[in-house]
């Protein structure tokens, strides 16, 4: 039997944090020994001392891309490089978005995503469908996801892979039935192509600041507002992802106040970077280009009192790395620039310098927002997000007084560039657990993938 003692640190719960040594046997948290309990450990049990450093659960990362063609390419981590570069900065679970491209059926979709991970995964993993092709076949197929464990899907109001308001509406109504929730990428397609065909026709074409400028926030909250009163007349919770503004916030709080249930997500990249990045010389703007765009610097202030406060239940990375060179696609038109960048590696420190030792959030607003939400969200919180008995013992060991120098020449992902280089950060991933083995120790990332397929509860619904 695998025995652990960790000894000596502050555990971090969302409700709480308090000294209390943890006893891991085999993959679950065995035992918590608080107020000076003593322990009485057996022979050969490993002794990790975390004196000083706070303990969280595994951080839950529920938006990543890996191995996912866009725009001519594939992004450059796939599965097994992305759930390393993920389990390194503290990840012990993510959930990859699944696509069922047009002609597919759900059970095709779902199994092609199985196959990406077959060379191996280093944290435990899920599997969203985002529905592209909607029919009565797929209708009928969202019964058979749930079954396989795959219990929230998502749509997009905007790509070749959108949605029309009628198909939009009757998934919301489907996926009420079966149990499933929805997660919505929401930006206005139509005005997001009357916008870049003006640029286009004014010559703009090969500025990378034609992206954001033709991605304002409206066109974010206007399919906000959108779809939650398509949800609204559907009586269907849902998941907007990804929100980057001030405009898209107002939509949701006015849903909330109507009485709908509505969960959000925000990424990093919008609590730490402008969209004066945009306006870098020559092309090196093209490493920032996701969708939707970074906003501005009220935005940015606006996501972080929204996140303190409540008002964001999740922070996700929505991973999805590309070299320099394969941004270089779009070098003579912005429209082809492949979007996303990377962000699974540092997600957790970055929340934990910019939020925590920023003194914006709470050890325990980052805990509620990185573990234990997207456990009750995403149907995992039988086992993963909190650091309890019984539950999985998936631990991660910050030290808050050690610092994490953010640079692509020691970075796990394949990405080339990182997005906050050169940035010195507050606090140090020490050790990552998963499933009570330790996979990380000091930067060091044991060579054998352990990871292993999450078939998930419907939601757990929280607001």
């Amino acid at each position: 039997m695998n025995r652990v003692f960790i000894k000596g640190g502050k555990i971090v719960n969302s409700k709480e944090s308090f000294d209390a040594d943890i006893l891991i046997e085999d993959e679950k948290i065995s035992k918590i020994f608080k107020n000076g309990e003593a322990a009485k450990l057996d022979e050969g049990t490993k002794i990790v001392d975390a004196s000083g450093k706070l303990i969280f659960p595994g951080f839950i990362d529920a938006h990543t891309h890996f191995d996912l063609h866009v725009a001519g390419t594939v992004t450059c981590d796939n599965f097994y490089s992305g759930t390393r570069a993920a389990i390194s900065g503290g990840t012990t679970t993510i959930i990859d978005f699944g696509t069922q491209y047009k002609g597919e059926t759900l059970n095709e979709g779902m199994d092609n995503w199985l196959k990406k991970a077959e060379d191996g995964v280093f944290c435990d993993y899920g599997i969203h469908m985002s529905i592209s092709d909607w029919n009565e076949e797929a209708k009928r197929q969202c019964q058979d996801m749930m079954d396989r464990g795959v219990t929230t899907f998502k749509i997009y109001l905007t790509y070749d892979i959108l949605l029309h308001d009628n198909e939009a509406f009757e998934v919301l109504q489907r996926l009420k039935e079966v149990g499933a929730i929805t997660g919505v990428h929401c930006e206005n397609a139509g005005l997001i192509f009357a916008l870049q065909q003006e640029f286009v026709e004014a010559g703009l074409q090969n500025k990378v600041s034609s992206h954001y400028k033709t991605r304002p926030a409206a066109a974010e909250a206007e399919a906000i507002n959108r779809i939650l009163h398509l949800a609204e007349v559907a009586g269907s919770d849902i998941i907007d992802v990804h929100l980057t503004c001030k405009e898209g916030l107002d939509e949701i709080r006015a849903a909330r106040e109507r009485g709908q249930k509505v969960y959000a997500e925000t990424c990093p990249q919008y609590l730490t970077m402008t969209n004066s990045l945009y306006e870098l010389p020559g092309f090196e703007g093209a490493k920032y280009v996701i969708a939707p765009p970074l906003r501005e610097q009220s935005d940015i202030d606006e996501l972080w009192k929204a996140i303190a406060d409540g008002e964001i239940q999740t922070v996700a990375t929505d991973h999805c790395s590309f070299t320099s060179e394969q941004k270089k696609l779009g070098m003579e038109d912005f429209r082809k620039i492949p979007g996303g960048m990377p962000g699974v590696e540092t997600r957790g420190i970055v929340m934990y310098s910019e939020g925590v030792a920023a003194g914006r959030i709470s050890a325990e607003k980052m805990c509620e927002v990185l573990c234990e939400n997207p456990a009750k969200l995403y149907g995992l919180y039988d086992r993963k997000g909190f650091i309890e008995e019984g539950f999985d013992a998936d631990i991660v060991i910050l030290d808050p007084k050690a610092q994490t120098k953010i640079t692509a020449a020691t970075q796990v992902s394949k990405c080339d560039y990182a997005p906050l280089e050169g940035k010195v950060l507050s606090g140090h991933i020490d050790k990552v657990f998963l499933r009570g083995s330790e996979i990380v120790d000091n930067a060091k990332i044991k060579d054998t993938p352990e990871g292993k397929f999450l078939a998930r509860k419907p939601y757990q619904k929280f607001l």
